[in-house]
């Protein structure tokens, strides 16, 4: 399976999330390539859009393993079983998670502005991106969506490789392609051009 673009992912994806709509969930893009597949099965789901603005706090050393989390609206998420395995504390990666927190203003503030991230308390959320790789940052997402309240997570994309469940923490998982070797997102698109933040802007109406 090869995708055309985002929006026909987006298409393709939104068909196995169809009986959520019954749920009312809200449908949240992680910036900037998810938003277009977002924005196809919000559509499709007759749901909100936003996005979800979040960037995880990595280990020293090894950034990409996850410690925690931050989000908008001053949200921390401290992993702590992870901190006590590798015997550090919070105040080992305090300095990256105020890097990451001003990384996450920035970047909500170029793409909402002064509009408000939506209210998630007993919602259910579907998280949507292009493709999931690594898992990190869709982790990171997870977190961050239930520490704002989601009363249910489900993760969704188009393309991911077969372990990614597993390493998500979400209480659900729909992926239309799952191939056995994978590499990188961009190779199951025919066309996997730059997103812009003002394409990302037009999409949640602003």
């Amino acid at each position: 399976m090869r995708f055309a673009d985002r929006a026909e992912a987006g298409r393709v994806l939104a068909r196995s999330l169809a009986p959520l709509r019954r749920c009312g969930p809200i449908v949240l893009g992680l910036p900037r390539g998810g938003v277009p597949v977002a924005a196809e099965v919000a559509a499709a789901l007759h749901a909100d859009l936003d996005v979800v603005v979040v960037r995880k706090v990595g280990a020293p050393g090894h950034a990409e393993l996850a410690v925690g989390a931050v989000g908008e609206r001053g949200v921390t998420v401290r992993l702590d079983g992870v901190l006590a395995d590798l015997g550090i504390t919070w105040a080992d990666v305090a300095a990256t998670a105020e890097r990451e927190r001003a990384a996450v203003a920035r970047r909500a503030a170029d793409l909402r502005g002064d509009a408000e991230p939506p209210d998630l308390a007993d919602r259910v959320v579907i998280l949507v991106d292009d493709g999931i790789a690594t898992g990190a940052t869709m982790a990171a997402a997870v977190l961050v969506v239930r520490d704002r309240g989601a009363s249910g997570v489900v993760v969704a994309a188009p393309v991911a490789p077969r372990d990614t469940a597993a390493r998500l923490g979400a209480d659900a998982f729909v992926c239309a392609h799952t191939p056995r070797r994978f590499s990188a997102v961009g190779q199951w698109y025919a066309d996997f051009g730059e997103v812009t933040d003002a394409e990302v802007r037009a999409a949640l109406g602003l």
